[in-house]
Order: structure tokens, then sequence, then C-alpha cells
């Protein structure tokens, strides 16, 4: 035979650590709840973010998450772009820029394009993003070790967290480095 066990009555110490659960539990949601919906966010600071495609409704909100500007490192055509992005975007009175880098094929060019376009938004919050995050993070790295002259190795963070480039993305970024007499051993 199960009895109900009588609720004790709790200590104020017991209400107090219950009510501090409570609200760190709150606050994590709210977190979550306001984090960008897209795949492989990464918040370089607080003006630059990088991740993979984001849904339509989450571009919807950019303006309102404080964003000014948005490029956009994949051809508006692969299949899983949002339609009407850049309108998306603009309407709210963002930048908008497309890069369309072929995944495979990353060159010199697109890197200068890239770094052209980061110069001219300067210190506006801009997410950059493409596919996956491959693109971007590559990118972006490019830019902070060349441009900003931040440390690579903590640079790199941002991408390893996502991936460990190979093939043709890989060498872009070693031939960029070399290029600009950055010294960095990928790993």
């Amino acid at each position: 035979m199960i009895r109900a066990r009588r609720r004790q009555p709790r200590s104020g110490r017991a209400r107090c650590v219950l009510a501090a659960l409570f609200l760190t539990a709150s606050s994590g949601a709210l977190g979550q709840a306001s984090r960008l919906d897209a795949p492989n966010v990464v918040e370089i600071s607080s003006t630059l973010v990088t991740s993979g495609q984001p849904s339509a409704a989450a571009l919807g909100t950019l303006k309102a998450r404080g964003f000014e500007a948005v490029i956009y490192l994949a051809p508006p055509t692969v299949h899983d772009a949002v339609r009407d992005e850049q309108l998306i975007v603009t309407r709210q009175g963002l930048t908008y820029v497309n890069i369309p880098i072929r995944f495979e094929k990353p060159t010199d060019a697109d890197f200068e394009a890239f770094a052209a376009a980061m110069q001219k938004l300067g210190q506006r919050k801009t997410l950059v993003h493409c596919q996956i995050n491959m693109r971007a993070s590559s990118m972006v790295f490019l830019y902070r070790v060349i441009y900003l002259k931040q440390d690579p190795k903590l640079a790199y963070n941002a991408v390893s967290g996502v991936w460990v480039p190979e093939g043709a993305r890989r060498r872009l970024i070693e031939d960029e480095l070399r290029k600009h007499k950055v010294a960095f051993e990928l790993l």
C-alpha cells in the first residue's frame, strides 16, 4: 500500500534555491529562444555573427536583433537557399551583399570581394552566412587575421568549432595566409 506523504512546508532557504533554479532555467530558455534560427551560429563579437542558412522567419527578425547587414556567401540558387532572401533582408532596411562562392572552388577573388564588403560595412552589426557556416567561417577567419590582425590561433577556434577545412577550401586559406605573411598552421 502506498501512502501519500504529507507535504512539508518549505523553508525560506529552500524557496530561495527553487526560485533561483527557476530563474536560471527561465533565462536559459529565453537565451535559446532569442538565438538565431540557423545551423552552426557563432557569435564572433557583438557586431559579427557567422552561421549556416537562417530560416526565412529568422531572416525576417534580423533588424529587431540589431543587425544592419547580411553577407551571403553561397549562390542564391543552391537547393536550401531561402527564396527572396535579398528582399526579406532589404525590406528591413539592412544592407545585403551576395558573393556567390562556389563551394568546391573558392578563389582569391572571392576572398578579396568579401574583404572589400567587410571593410565597406565597417562596424555595422553583420551576419555572414552560407549554407552550413563553412564558407562563412573560413572567410571571416581570413578577414580577422589578415585585415583585423587578430591572433590566428584564437580566430581559428570559430572555424574549428564548426568544421576542419579540407580540399580547395583548405588550400585557399593556406594560400591567403602565405600571401599575407601570416604564420599559422591549420590543424
